[in-house]
C-alpha cells in the first residue's frame, strides 16, 4: 500500500521542526486542490501519513511548509521580509503503490529535500 509522509529537521538548531504547519495540494494543469493541512509533532513528523492507500494516486503534488512562522515562534531573529518563509516543494508520484517520504531540512537561510524512505 502506497503512502506519502514527511518530516522537518531544523538544521540551524539541530533539532526536529516541531509545530510547523504543513499543507498538501494536488496539482493538475492549472488547478491546485487542497488535500490536507496538519502540524508537525514534537519529533518534526506528522502523526499519520499525509496520503495512503487509494488516496495516493500518481500525479503531481505540492507541500507547503510554514518555515518562517516556525522560526519566528522560537525567537529566531531574521530580517523582514524573511529570506525563507513558506517553503514550497513540488514533486511527482509515479508509483502510487510506493512509499514517498519527502523530508524538509530547513534553516532561516536555506532548505533542501530528497526522496527518503
Amino acid at each position: 500500500m502506497g503512502k506519502l509522509t514527511t518530516h522537518v529537521l531544523d538544521t540551524a538548531n539541530g533539532r526536529p521542526g516541531a509545530g510547523i504547519k504543513v499543507e498538501l495540494f494536488a496539482l493538475k494543469g492549472d488547478t491546485r486542490r487542497a488535500l490536507k493541512t496538519t502540524i508537525t509533532n514534537d519529533d518534526g513528523r506528522c502523526d499519520e501519513p499525509l496520503l495512503q492507500g487509494d488516496a495516493l494516486v500518481a500525479g503531481e503534488y505540492e507541500l507547503v511548509f510554514a518555515a518562517g512562522d516556525y522560526f519566528a515562534s522560537i525567537g529566531t531573529k531574521v530580517p523582514e521580509p524573511r529570506f525563507v518563509d513558506r517553503v514550497v516543494l513540488r514533486f511527482g508520484v509515479a508509483d502510487a503503490e510506493a512509499h514517498y517520504h519527502v523530508p524538509l531540512l530547513v534553516s532561516p537561510w536555506s532548505y533542501s529535500t530528497y526522496r527518503g524512505s
